[in-house]
């Protein structure tokens, strides 16, 4: 199985890329931040007075790409530096992932296909600095998925 941006390589470039796109669609502010406890990275922007915080995991990008490549008494590298290789490639994949979104949502929104709001709302950031996402699950206003049968 091959995972999607298994093989990027743009990393910066790709961010590069995200934040063009973002000031084309009329973004004022942009931002990049990598939170290093959690594993994430963390892009922000502000468009027409609304800020928008996305995020994307490397660590859990780092799970399926050792899921999609796992670790052999055969592989010329030690366990730990196959799984170091799995957060090296997640760290730089997430970046053409997250550029890829964000142009996917601005077209869309770009088209008439859907609204800035239906596009980007989880990640917009309440008063308080949380993501409605974030407020949405802390107050469990969504009951839990149900369990593959």
């Amino acid at each position: 199985m091959t995972l999607p941006y298994e093989r990027a390589t743009a990393g910066e470039r790709a961010l590069a890329d995200m934040q063009r796109v973002l000031e084309s669609f009329g973004c004022a502010a942009f931002g990049v931040m990598t939170d290093n406890e959690r594993q994430v990275l963390m892009v922000q922007f502000r468009w027409r007075g609304r800020m928008v915080q996305l995020e994307a995991s490397w660590k859990g990008y780092a799970v399926a790409w050792l899921k999609a490549n796992p670790y052999t008494s055969r592989s010329s590298r030690s366990r730990q530096q196959h799984e170091q290789r799995a957060l090296e490639q997640a760290r730089v994949s997430i970046c053409s992932v997250l550029r890829d979104w964000v142009k996917g949502q601005t077209t869309a929104i770009e088209c008439g296909v859907l609204s800035f709001e239906a596009a980007f709302m989880p990640h917009m950031l309440l008063p308080d600095g949380r993501r409605v996402l974030d407020a949405a699950q802390q107050a469990n206003l969504l009951p839990p998925p149900e369990t593959a049968s």
